[in-house]
């Protein structure tokens, strides 16, 4: 499993909180900038966090959304930020100016193609030398359909089509997987002498045949160097429990105290067993937005001003638990919920860059005090700072293209 507690943030514009950009420290204007992007992972590798995940949807944000209500739902507010730059393409710009941070951009897996994506994550892994992932959602809004007019669906989310398009998403998986194995490890020979570049043999057709997808291969990238990129999802309830669990190789999930943690910790084993895989693979990320403070009134107080800054009624809801107060009891939660069966914990900072300083500079020395984080990167990829081994190629063992 992983030493100690495991340790990541999740970046989204100018922080969680939606009146976040209009704080003294908050950079709006270097929003849409490579630097300002860079500067935050940079200060993510200073407190030598396992990862960072990326925001990124195929909708403007919306109001509704980040009160924890219903997801790609419109608004016309002007209020907040709206506008982002795509997850993948920051992810890359960050890439050769970090060494050790792992870099997780979302993808929205219900328009695109998986064919595009498995190769733009394994590119993102050659890249950051065997540092990546991909945190994989759904879009179930008939407005995000609208953008791509190659379905339809219904214009507010439902059970009922959220369930089938979880279904859709793990085939997209499955693909994506099958797409980083179609070339064996030693495909590439790069022999001048003989002017062979590559072994034929060793790359494959992965012949995927489902209800949504067809994909023959193989990719055009060679297989990344961590094998398979660490894919992560997010999920609340039994449905993307089920998704999360047969899919992705961490799930984050969204408890509001240890005995919640406990309760779905026991839910998401269940059925990762459930879908046959080693308990040993399994790794669960508790997310918690944060206001954090040496001084804890000052968290509160911030909590209070930028919920003032919203308008009225406009208290700040989260779909995770939300957490204002001081990094030393910040860290006697994480000790107790890390006792209930939750391996590591996805930190959003509620204010960029003020609450990513707090985490870097007054909860990392903290966790660090109590035994419970280490000082330096062990391991060289981010499958492997997890614990989590390089898996084996499915095809090696059999013929290469037919």
């Amino acid at each position: 499993m992983v030493e100690g507690v495991g340790l990541a943030v999740a970046l989204d514009g100018c922080g969680w909180h939606p009146a976040a950009w209009r704080e003294p420290e908050a950079r709006p204007r270097e929003l849409f900038s490579g630097r300002y992007w860079t500067e935050l992972v940079q200060e993510a590798e200073h407190g030598r966090l396992d990862f960072v995940t990326i925001e990124d949807t195929l909708a403007l944000q919306s109001s509704g959304r980040a009160a924890g209500g219903q997801p790609d739902e419109p608004d016309g507010r002007v209020d907040e930020v709206r506008g982002r730059l795509d997850a993948v393409l920051i992810a890359a710009r960050v890439a050769p100016l970090t060494r050790g941070v792992g870099l997780v951009p979302t993808i929205v897996v219900t328009h695109t193609e998986p064919f595009h994506i498995s190769k733009a994550i394994a590119t993102l892994d050659f890249a950051s030398a065997g540092r990546a992932g991909v945190r994989v959602r759904i879009a179930a809004s008939g407005d995000v359909a609208a953008h791509f007019g190659r379905r339809d669906l219904p214009g507010r989310w439902s059970a009922e089509s959220a369930a089938e398009l979880f279904d859709e998403a793990a085939d997209y998986v499955e693909v994506v997987r099958r797409l980083w194995d179609s070339w064996e490890d030693d495909a590439e020979i790069r022999d001048v002498a003989t002017g062979r570049f590559i072994d034929r043999e060793k790359l494959h057709y992965i012949d995927f045949a489902g209800r949504w997808f067809t994909v023959r291969g193989p990719s055009i990238v060679p297989r990344p160097p961590q094998g398979q990129p660490l894919v992560t999802a997010l999920a609340h309830d039994t449905v993307p429990y089920r998704f999360a669990a047969r899919a992705a190789d961490l799930v984050h999930v969204t408890p509001r105290d240890a005995r919640d943690a406990a309760r779905i910790s026991a839910l998401v084993r269940a059925e990762w067993a459930a879908a046959g895989r080693p308990e040993t693979e399994a790794r669960l990320f508790a997310d918690l937005v944060v206001f954090l403070d040496e001084d804890g009134g000052r968290a509160a107080e911030r909590r209070q001003r930028l919920d003032e800054r919203s308008g009225p009624e406009r208290e700040f809801r989260s779909d995770a638990q939300i957490f204002v107060g001081t990094p030393s009891e910040l860290a006697d939660l994480l000790a107790e919920w890390a006792d209930s069966g939750i391996d590591g914990f996805q930190l959003r900072p509620a204010v960029l860059p003020t609450d990513l300083r707090a985490i870097t500079r007054g909860l990392v020395p903290e966790l660090r005090r109590r035994g419970l984080f280490r000082d330096e990167y062990r391991a060289a990829t981010l499958r492997g700072r997890l614990g989590l081994d390089r898996p084996a190629n499915r095809y090696a063992p059999t013929g290469g293209v037919r």
